[in-house]
């Protein structure tokens, strides 16, 4: 016998080709399950999203992760040859679209955890883990939520540098970025804003010589 006939075999066997029996009301159940936490997770970045921009797009992207991993779950689940095929069809699929917020890679993961729990009938697992997580995420945010990252520009006339200098040493701050042109100077620090107040910009608008003061959400995408 060969080295692959015992293999061979094992894929004609119809009891091995088909694993399990899909019935149509256990794939509706898996899909609604997969559905469900897809629509969770996109409750909790349409509401809770720490990024500049918000995607719709991503964001209904990540239902339909939930949703399409699930059905890929139930489908290998039930007939080995598929099984195999699809393993073989995925390691050929490649994803170009570059994601700029790290955190947008968590929620994608999410999604996928939630499609593979739900695919493989684990509906307590699927739903209390993804409670679990936005119940996290969520804390996590409201915790930090009262104080946020800002970047600070100013833009001023080269006279003013003492003064502006004063000023900005009235507050912590950190140095981004510093650009001196002809007879101006404009400068990038981070700041750290407390529960929206920005008192501290009108003694600076206020120096003489500042020509624009500007403040901007600062979530680590600043190059």
């Amino acid at each position: 016998m060969g080295r692959f006939d015992f293999l061979r075999e094992l894929l004609a066997s119809p009891q091995v080709m088909v694993l399990e029996e899909l019935q149509p009301s256990s794939a509706l159940a898996v899909l609604s399950v997969a559905a469900f936490c897809g629509f969770v997770i996109f409750l909790v970045y349409r509401f809770f999203n720490r990024g500049v921009l918000y995607s719709e797009n991503f964001n209904l992207l990540i239902i339909m992760v939930s949703v399409v991993t699930a059905f890929i779950i139930i489908t290998i689940g039930t007939n080995l040859v598929l099984t195999l095929g699809m393993v073989g069809a995925l390691s050929i699929v490649r994803f170009r679209a570059a994601i700029k917020d790290p955190l947008d890679v968590g929620f994608l993961f999410w999604g996928v955890a939630a499609g593979l729990t739900a695919g493989a009938r684990l509906y307590t697992v699927a739903l209390v883990g993804t409670a679990f997580i936005a119940i996290l995420y969520i804390a996590f945010t409201i915790v930090r939520f009262d104080k946020r990252n800002f970047l600070l520009i100013v833009r001023y006339g080269n006279v003013a540098e003492a003064a502006v200098q004063t000023r900005l040493d009235e507050i912590r701050h950190k140095l981004k970025n510093k650009t001196v042109s002809g007879e101006f100077t404009e400068i990038t620090v981070e700041v750290k804003v407390s529960k929206n107040n920005t008192d501290f910009l009108n003694p600076l608008k206020q120096t003489e010589h500042v020509d624009n003061v500007v403040l901007v959400e600062y979530t680590g995408d600043y190059a």
